[in-house]
C-alpha cells in the first residue's frame, strides 16, 4: 500500500487510455474522472447532495477566490473546506496561477510571485508560491496544486520558455513550503504552451521532484485544436505511468474523449454549470440544446430520454424548462446543471467501461467531430509505443 495521501491504481488499459482507482483520504474515485468546479466552495446552483447524486466524488474549489473571500483563515477555523461546505468526499484546490493569468490587466508577475489588485475591492496583494501553499494547507483539500505561471495560448516560444522555467523554480519552493504532505497530495503542473520541446523540458524538470501527481496546465487557453491536441499528445509520454495525470480546465465531451485517449485521468471545467446558467444542455452524442429557443415552448419531452439524472428522471419537460429559463427562475440553472454535470460523469462511466472492454477510443468516435478525430488518430499512430 502506498504511503502517499493520494495514490492511483491503474486497473485497465486500452491503447494509451487508462482506467483505475484514485485513492484519497476522503474517497476512492474511479478514473478517468470529470470533476465539477466549485470555485467559491460551491458547485454553482447545486446543493452538495445534488452534486453527490450525479455520481461525483471529487470536486474543485479555488484557492485564489477563497483567499479573497471569505479568507482561508475563516475556512480553516470552520474545520477546512470539507466541513465548511459540507462535502464528505474528495476535494482539490487549484493554486491561483490560472486566476492570476486571467487577471492580466490587474496583475504583474515577478520572480517572487504575482502582485495583483483585487477585482472586488481594489486591495493589493502578493501571492508567492509559499503563500499559495499556506492558503491551500489551510483549506485542507485532498489534492492541492503547485503555483505556476500560465501564458496565453499561442504565446511566443521565448515567453513560454520563461514561464516553464519559472514554474519549475516555483514548484521547488512549493515543495519546500508544503506543510501537510501526509494528508494533502501536492501535484506539479507541466507547462510549455503549444511547444512539444518545452512540454518535455517542463516534465523532465518536474518528474524528478517526485510529486504524487502531475497536471498539464496552459492548454485550452486560446490555442486552436490543431495545436492543443499535438501538445497534449507530446506531454503525456513524459509523465509517470504510476501517478495520476490531470488536464486542467478542459470539459467538453469531445475534449474529454480525446484527453482520455491520450492518457489523461482527471479533468475539470466550469462549462457544465456555466452552460446551464445560459439555458444550454448537452444531449445525445454531445449536441447542445438551447432551451431559450421558441421551438421548446410546447415540447413535452424530457431533456434526454436516455439520461438517468434527477432532472430527466423527475420528468421535467423541455417546455417547463424553457419556461423557467425564459422567466429567469432560480430553479432553471439548478435543474440544467444537474443534467449537465451528470452528462459528463455518465460519459466518463461509459468511457471506463469501454477501456475495460478494450474497445476505447473507437467506441466513442461518435462524440468527437471528424476533424478532431483525424487529429487524434494521427497522434495515436505517430506516438504508438511512446
Amino acid at each position: 500500500m502506498s504511503k502517499l495521501p493520494v495514490h492511483l491504481e491503474v486497473t485497465h488499459r486500452s491503447g494509451r487510455a487508462r482506467a483505475g482507482i484514485l485513492r484519497t483520504p476522503h474517497a476512492e474515485v474511479l478514473t478517468p474522472v470529470f470533476m465539477p468546479v466549485g470555485t467559491q466552495a460551491t458547485v454553482k446552483a447545486m446543493a452538495p447532495d445534488q452534486v453527490e447524486a450525479t455520481g461525483s466524488r471529487l470536486i474543485l474549489a479555488n484557492a485564489f477566490h477563497l483567499y479573497l473571500r471569505p479568507g482561508h483563515d475563516v475556512v480553516a477555523r470552520a474545520g477546512g473546506l470539507h466541513e465548511f461546505e459540507r462535502w464528505p468526499h474528495a476535494m482539490l484546490t487549484d493554486s491561483g496561477g490560472f486566476q492570476a493569468f486571467s487577471l492580466a490587466a490587474l496583475r504583474s508577475i515577478k520572480e517572487d510571485g504575482v502582485r495583483f489588485q483585487s477585482p472586488h475591492d481594489g486591495s493589493r496583494h502578493l501571492i508567492r508560491p509559499e503563500t499559495s501553499m499556506e492558503i491551500q494547507n489551510a483549506l485542507g483539500a485532498d489534492i492541492i496544486m503547485a503555483f505556476d505561471e500560465c501564458v496565453p495560448g499561442m504565446s511566443s516560444h521565448e515567453a513560454a520558455l520563461a514561464a516553464v522555467d519559472r514554474t519549475t523554480r516555483w514548484a521547488i519552493r512549493c515543495l519546500e513550503a508544503h506543510a501537510r504532505p501526509a494528508d494533502q497530495a501536492l501535484f506539479g503542473i507541466i507547462q510549455g504552451n503549444v511547444y512539444p520541446d518545452l512540454r518535455r523540458r517542463s516534465a523532465e524538470a518536474l518528474v524528478p521532484l517526485d510529486f504524487p501527481g502531475y497536471a498539464v496546465g496552459g492548454l485550452s487557453v486560446g490555442e486552436p485544436k490543431d495545436k492543443m491536441i499535438p501538445a497534449l499528445s507530446a506531454t503525456t509520454p513524459w509523465m509517470p505511468e504510476d501517478k495520476p495525470r490531470y488536464l486542467m480546465g478542459v470539459g467538453t465531451p469531445e475534449d474529454l474523449v480525446v484527453g482520455v485517449a491520450l492518457g489523461i485521468d482527471m479533468f475539470d471545467c466550469v462549462l457544465p454549470t456555466r452552460l446551464a446558467r445560459h439555458g444550454t444542455v448537452w444531449v445525445g452524442d454531445g449536441q447542445k440544446l438551447n432551451l431559450r429557443n421558441a421551438r421548446f415552448r410546447e415540447d413535452p419531452e424530457v431533456l434526454d430520454p436516455g439520461c438517468d439524472c434527477q432532472t430527466c428522471q423527475g420528468g421535467f419537460s423541455r417546455r417547463y424548462l424553457h419556461h423557467l429559463v425564459r422567466v429567469e427562475e432560480f430553479l432553471a440553472p439548478t435543474l440544467l446543471s444537474i443534467h449537465n454535470v451528470r452528462y459528463l460523469v455518465r460519459l466518463m462511466e461509459d468511457v471506463r467501461r469501454a477501456i475495460a472492454a478494450g474497445t476505447f477510443p473507437g467506441s466513442h468516435r461518435h462524440v468527437v467531430p471528424p476533424d478532431m478525430w483525424a487529429l487524434l488518430e494521427r497522434e495515436l499512430e505517430a506516438r504508438t509505443g511512446a
